[in-house]
């Protein structure tokens, strides 16, 4: 499962030093998350920008 810290659409909350999201879900989105039949977030992108670079070296 892919981990929100690593979330290109996430945030650390300075307050709660929690990962929070910030993709903006339309009505029709929020529902087809709610329901997704598995915990992974059908959103999910890797934020690793250098995955690419280390693979080639």
């Amino acid at each position: 499962m892919a981990s929100c810290e690593t979330c290109q659409y996430a945030y650390i909350d300075e307050e709660t030093g929690e990962a929070v999201c910030d993709l903006n879900l339309d009505e029709d989105e929020v529902i087809r998350f709610s329901q997704h039949p598995t915990k992974e977030c059908p959103f999910y992108k890797d934020g690793d920008e250098y995955k690419t670079v280390r693979h080639q070296m």
